[in-house]
């Protein structure tokens, strides 16, 4: 359970003290337009959703997340019998339930928590232990569109006699049971999602990737039966593969931790100790409460620097007049206390101006971005990732404002 033993890691560590990013770094991280030479002939990828965009905070914070793991260490597959997912470190569970309460996005009390190689491998993990071993046909997996690109290919890439894909939820009539993979704030349009089909015979998912502060207002702790967390965009740290289930169902904790022993004998304790430390330095930041640092720590800094971003893209799509981007509302953020709209880590873009096919047109101007018919949605939107790095971004805002009208005629008249 999320309460269990919390054993330290055996890991050396170093922790001089931190430097403070200032609260106004993240304004001046944005390098304006007019200091970007673009001869409109490099390649801008904004197709995945790599959080690079991370690493300028990180570097500044220079060696107080640095760990030391000798030789000897982590050399047992083994990390707690006792506990009921075994490969879970117990410092690492300890500093997600730490994080989550101070950040007060979700519930842990009475939740098992299982760790994965990433999110995908817990969703993987998650289908497995919700589907009945006999059952006399696949279970259906639904998600209204538009729905996470991966979930489809994920989902039918094994041709699994569990569980198969069957598209949008909002379409989704079928008898009998089903699992409903609800994503809050959805990936790709950043809404917020609650399920759509509720009827008898259903499994819930919740994908709670993007519920962090710099996201999205967090207005009260989640609390669901199965709840899937990602390092990657919780503290950009993609490179770690890993992420975290919140369980309330002890038997199906049991069969998503019986997965991941199948599938990869758990999951590597180097990357769990070195999370461990990140979560640790971001908590140390929020405690105690009022501390002034916390204008310079993880959460106000990446906040700024997403608010930062989307203003600059909001200002390009209206200069340009091509594209439209979807409004959020505000609302009140319990941990920042302060209103704000949603800024997304994708930018859900629709070409305007009779533009069909927004992901080719981008493309003939050299800026890649993931195309709508991936999420089930129509091709006249495209998914653009807000993460890249500030070269990138900056780059794609500049060519992005520079598109006009006159483009979108020349790539009618050039279409088939």
């Amino acid at each position: 359970m999320a309460d269990a033993s919390e054993k330290s890691a055996h890991v050396s560590i170093s922790s001089p003290s931190p430097p403070s990013p200032s609260p106004s770094t993240s304004s001046s991280m944005a390098v304006t337009s007019t200091e970007i030479k673009d001869d409109g002939e490099r390649v801008i990828n904004l197709d995945h959703g790599d959080p690079t965009m991370y690493e300028r905070f990180w570097q500044q914070m220079g060696d107080i997340t640095t760990i030391v793991i000798s030789g000897w260490q982590s050399m047992s597959y083994f990390s707690d019998v006792k506990n009921l997912c075994w490969f879970l470190e117990p410092e690492f569970a300890k500093q997600i339930i730490r994080l989550h309460k101070i950040v007060g996005n979700a519930v842990t009390d009475n939740y098992y928590i299982v760790v994965g190689t990433g999110s995908t491998q817990l969703f993987q993990a998650a289908l497995y232990a919700l589907s009945p071993p006999n059952a006399s046909e696949p279970m259906s997996v639904v998600s209204a569109a538009p729905f996470y690109s991966s979930y489809p290919s994920v989902t039918d890439f094994l041709k699994s006699g569990l569980y198969k894909w069957a598209g949008d939820a909002n379409n989704f009539n079928k008898d009998g049971p089903y699992i409903e993979l609800v994503t809050s704030p959805n990936n790709p349009d950043g809404s917020i999602r609650q399920p759509v089909v509720n009827r008898s015979g259903e499994n819930l998912v919740h994908d709670f990737a993007y519920y962090w502060p710099q996201y999205t207002p967090i207005s009260s702790p989640a609390d669901h039966d199965l709840m899937l967390f990602t390092v990657s965009k919780a503290t950009g740290h993609a490179g770690m593969r890993l992420g975290w289930a919140l369980v309330k169902d002890k038997e199906v904790a049991k069969k998503m931790t019986s997965f991941i022993e199948l599938n990869t004998i758990g999951v590597s304790k180097d990357s769990q100790q070195r999370a461990a430390k990140i979560l640790q330095v971001i908590s140390d930041s929020y405690e105690p409460v009022g501390n002034p640092k916390q204008s310079g720590s993880f959460f106000h800094f990446s906040h700024s620097m997403m608010e930062e971003r989307w203003k600059a893209l909001r200002s390009a799509a209206k200069q340009s007049g091509l594209f439209s981007l979807p409004e959020f509302p505000s609302s009140f953020c319990n941990f920042l206390g302060q209103a704000f709209g949603s800024q997304p880590a994708f930018a859900w873009l629709k070409c305007e101006g009779g533009i069909e096919d927004c992901g080719n047109f981008l493309k003939k101007h050299k800026i890649l971005a993931r195309n709508g018919k991936h999420f089930g949605a129509s091709p006249e939107y495209v998914r653009v990732s807000m993460l890249d790095r500030d070269e990138s971004f900056n780059l794609f805002t500049k060519r992005l404002s520079s598109l006009h009208l006159s483009q979108s005629k020349d790539h009618e008249e050039e279409s088939p």
